[in-house]
């Protein structure tokens, strides 16, 4: 039997998947109101350690400071809930 029949069926995984550090809203609690959190204040404070592809920002959690964010992506709860807290959301262009 040829080998392509032998070896079993997994799918397909692209080689140039995008990953991506994971922050959660609640994480972002320990900085001062007014301040701007950048990759390198995350990996400053120790949220993360590795950057991989960039940043994205969970709404898992709630913040109550108003904090300027900038990111790679964001949750569509995330945003919503720094907007509520009189923050604001940045996005690198491309």
């Amino acid at each position: 039997m040829p080998l392509q029949r032998r070896l079993p069926k997994r799918g397909f995984t692209p080689l140039k998947k995008k990953v991506y550090a994971l922050v959660k809203l609640s994480q972002l609690e320990m900085f001062d109101a007014g301040v701007t959190v950048t990759a390198e204040e995350l990996q400053r404070a120790g949220i993360v350690t590795k950057l991989h592809d960039g940043i994205k920002i969970m709404g898992d959690g709630a913040i109550t400071k108003p904090l300027t964010i900038v990111a790679d992506k964001f949750t569509s709860s995330a945003k919503e809930k720094i907007v509520s807290a009189g923050g604001t959301v940045q996005e690198p262009t491309v």
